[in-house]
C-alpha cells in the first residue's frame, strides 16, 4: 500500500512482507542447505541494543512478529526472497545487507493495516480518508459562521516523504543523540510529539514561523497557502530555514501531511471558541473597563483553533485510552521546555484525567475552561462580571468520504449538565465550572445579528436585554464593538453605544440596535474579517453586571464573472466583473489586477485558451 509513493524505489510498511528477486549462479542455492545472513540497519549508529539493527537468516516461513526472511520460489537461477520487518521496528531509511556484499536501500513506514502495529486502524474507509487521501477540508470562521477551506495535503507528491524524514533528522533530540532518537521512531507517540515541536520553529530548525500581526514582510500571509507541498519544499530548499508565515490551521495541516506521509492516520480538528489558558488554572480571565471596552490579557479565547488528531495505541497509559490522540504544533505554551503539545488521548480530556501524558490540562482548558470577566473601575478596584458564553463549541473535522463537516464535540466532552460531565469536572477539580451550572435568575443580556453581514456594507447588530425578576429594573447598557484577530488579539473600535437609562419592567425585554458603518469598521478589521461585539449590562439596584460577547465574521463582497463570447485560441474576448457591493471602490488596484491575472491564468490552464486583455476588458 505504498503505490502512491511511486515505483522508482522500495518503500514498504512495517510488519508486511515484501519480495526481492535475487539472480544467482546456477546451482548456488540449495533448499534446506544454503543459508543467507540478512542485516537491516537504520540511522547513523545502528545498534541491536537500540533496535536500529536487526540480524536474521532464512526460515521455513515468514514470521510477521519480527524480522524474518524465506524463499518463496522453486530452486533456480532466480530466487524470490520474501522479507518481513518487525511491526515494532523504527521507521525511516534502511540498508538491507544480504550475505557478504549485496546491499538494498528501502524506506520503512508505519503500517495502519497491520494489526500488530501501534497505528492499526480496522476500517478501510477511515484508512482511505486519514492515510491515503491527499485532499481535505479545514474549517475556519466562527461557530455560527463555519467556513470550509480546501487544503491539499500532498503527502505522496514527489520528494515529500524525503522531506518528512529530514524533519525527523533535524529535530534537536536527533542532533543530540541520534541512536536514541532513531530508536524512538518505532513509537508513534514519540514521533507525533517530535512533529508537534518541529512543525513550528520556536526551539529548532522547524518548518514554519508563526505570525499573528498585520504585517508579513519577508514572507506571505498564512491565507496565501492552499496546501502543504509548497511549504515543505520551501523549507527543504531553504536549508531548513523556517517558511514565513503560518497560523494555526497551516501548522495543523502541515503536521497532518507529515503524519500521513509516515503512515500515521491523522486528521485536522477545529475547535470554535478555543481557550488559551496560560497558567493552567482552567480559568480564562478577561478584563473590561466601566465602558465595557475589553482590555487585552494573556489569557485569550481564540475564535477558532486548529490542531491534529493521530490514531495510535497508548501502552504507556492504563487500558482503554487508545485511539485518537490530540497534538498541537502551533507554538502556544512550552511543554517539558519545548513548544509542543501532546499527544493526549481524547478520552482523557473527556474523562477529566489531567495527570495523563501529554499536556492534558492545556487541552482540557481549550474545550472546557471557565470564563471569568473582571471589571476594572476608575478607582482601581475590580468586580466580577457574570459572563455568558461557553468555550469548546462545534469541534469539527472533515467527514469520511465527503466534504461535509463532522461534529466531534462528543469525543471531547459529555453533554452539558449531564452526570458524566459533572463527574469529569469533579475529577479534573474544575470547581468553577460546577458552580456555573446553576445560573442565577435575573437580568440577562444576549447579542443577536442579522443573517447578511457583508464587508463594505452598513448593518445593525442587537443587544437583547431581559428582566426575569419580579420587580422593575433600571440599568445601564454599554454596547461596543472592536476588530479582533481570530486568535483573540483586539484591534480598533468599530462602533459604540452607551445607554444610561434602560427601564425594564418585570418579565420585559428590549432589543437595542448598534449600527456598524463601513466607514468606521473598514479601516479596523484584519484579513480575518472578524468583529467582536460586547454588551455590558449594569444593574443600578444591585451593582452587579453581566457581559455578553460574540464574534461575527463578515462575508466578502460577491463578485460575478461573465465571459462575453465562447473563447477561441488566439482570439481576444472580454471578461466582465460585476461587483455587487460598493466595497469595490475601496479596493486597491493592484490586488484587483492580481486577481484578474490569476483568474486568466486559471482559465488558460484549464481550457488551453490564450487570453489577450485590453483596457476595455473590465466592466463594473
Amino acid at each position: 500500500r505504498t503505490d502512491l509513493n511511486g515505483v522508482d524505489r522500495l518503500i514498504v510498511r512495517r510488519g508486511q512482507p515484501f519480495t526481492i528477486s535475487l539472480y544467482l549462479r546456477s546451482g548456488s542455492y540449495q533448499p534446506g542447505i544454503s543459508s543467507l545472513d540478512c542485516i537491516a540497519e537504520t540511522g547513523p549508529q545502528p545498534s541491536e541494543q537500540y533496535g536500529t539493527r536487526a540480524r536474521f537468516g532464512l526460515s521455513s516461513s515468514i514470521d510477521t512478529s519480527t524480522w524474518s526472511a524465506t524463499v518463496t520460489s522453486p530452486p533456480g537461477d532466480m530466487v524470490a526472497l520474501s522479507i518481513c520487518s518487525s511491526p515494532k521496528a523504527p521507521i525511516g531509511r534502511y540498508t538491507l545487507t544480504l550475505g557478504q556484499s549485496e546491499k538494498i536501500e528501502f524506506i520503512l513506514l508505519f503500517n495502519p493495516w497491520c494489526p500488530a502495529d501501534a497505528v492499526y486502524m480496522d476500517n478501510e474507509q477511515n484508512l482511505a480518508e486519514y492515510v491515503l487521501s491527499q485532499d481535505g477540508i479545514i474549517f475556519r470562521g466562527s461557530s455560527k459562521h463555519i467556513i470550509p477551506t480546501p487544503w491539499n495535503f500532498g503527502q505522496f507528491e514527489s520528494g515529500i516523504l524525503d522531506i518528512c524524514l529530514r524533519i525527523l533528522d533535524m529535530n534537536p533530540k536527533c542532533l543530540r543523540n541520534p541512536g536514541k532518537d532513531y530508536s524512538g521512531r518505532r513509537n508513534p507517540i514519540y514521533v507525533t510529539r517530535v512533529l508537534s515541536a518541529m512543525v513550528n520553529c520556536n526551539d529548532d530548525k522547524g518548518v514554519l514561523l508563526g505570525n499573528w500581526t498585520d504585517g508579513y514582510e519577508g514572507g506571505v500571509s498564512p491565507l496565501f497557502w492552499r496546501g502543504s507541498v509548497e511549504i515543505l519544499r520551501n523549507w527543504d530548499t531553504q536549508s531548513c530555514q523556517p517558511v514565513r508565515y503560518g497560523q494555526c490551521w497551516v501548522f495543523a495541516a502541515v503536521a497532518c501531511s507529515v503524519s500521513r506521509a509516515l503512515g500515521i492516520p491523522c486528521r485536522v480538528i477545529t475547535n470554535y471558541l478555543s481557550a488559551h489558558d496560560t497558567n493552567s488554572n482552567l480559568v480564562i480571565e478577561h478584563y473590561v473597563n466601566e465602558n465595557g471596552e475589553l482590555i487585552q490579557s494573556r489569557d485569550m479565547i481564540w475564535n477558532y483553533h486548529c490542531w491534529v488528531e493521530s490514531w495510535m495505541t497508548r501502552p504507556d497509559l492504563k487500558p482503554d485510552f487508545d485511539g485518537w490522540q490530540a497534538s498541537d504544533p502551533t507554538p502556544q505554551e512550552k511543554s517539558e521546555g519545548v513548544y509542543c503539545c501532546g499527544p493526549i488521548p481524547l478520552r482523557a480530556i473527556k474523562e477529566g484525567e489531567l495527570t495523563f501524558k501529554y499536556d492534558a490540562p492545556f487541552v482540557f482548558a481549550e474545550v472546557n475552561a471557565d470564563v471569568v470577566t473582571m471589571m476594572k473601575k476608575k478607582d482601581g478596584s475590580t468586580s466580577k462580571v457574570t459572563t455568558i458564553g461557553l468555550v469548546g463549541q462545534m469541534i469539527s473535522t472533515k467527514s469520511v468520504g465527503s466534504d461535509s463537516r463532522e461534529d466531534i464535540t462528543h469525543l471531547y466532552k459529555y453533554p452539558e449538565g449531564s452526570d458524566e460531565e459533572r463527574e469529569a469536572f469533579t475529577k479534573a477539580n474544575h470547581q468553577n465550572k460546577l458552580l456555573q451550572q446553576n445560573p442565577d435568575p435575573g437580568l440577562h443580556v444576549t447579542i443577536k445579528v442579522t443573517p447578511d453581514m457583508r464587508k463594505g456594507c452598513d448593518f445593525d447588530v442587537f443587544a437583547v436585554v431581559t428582566n426575569h425578576t419580579e420587580g422593575e429594573k433600571k440599568c445601564r447598557l454599554v454596547f461596543g464593538s472592536c476588530a479582533v484577530s481570530y486568535n483573540g488579539f483586539l484591534g480598533g473600535n468599530c462602533g459604540f453605544k452607551d445607554l444610561l437609562n434602560v427601564q425594564l419592567p418585570p418579565g420585559a425585554g428590549e432589543r437595542v440596535p448598534l449600527r456598524l458603518n463601513y466607514s468606521k469598521y473598514g479601516g479596523q478589521v484584519t484579513e480575518d474579517n472578524l468583529i467582536r461585539l460586547a454588551a455590558l449590562l449594569h444593574d443600578y439596584s444591585t451593582g452587579q453586571a453581566k457581559l455578553a460577547m460574540r464574534n461575527i465574521v463578515l462575508d466578502n463582497p460577491e463578485i460575478k464573472v461573465r465571459v462575453s463570447t465562447v473563447p477561441f485560441l488566439c482570439h481576444t474576448f472580454q471578461i466582465f466583473f460585476f461587483f455587487l457591493q460598493m466595497y469595490i471602490y475601496f479596493l486597491p488596484l493592484f490586488p484587483l489586477f492580481s486577481f484578474v491575472l490569476l483568474l486568466c491564468r486559471s482559465i488558460s490552464q484549464h481550457s488551453n485558451t490564450v487570453i489577450v486583455m485590453s483596457n476595455q476588458t473590465l466592466s463594473a
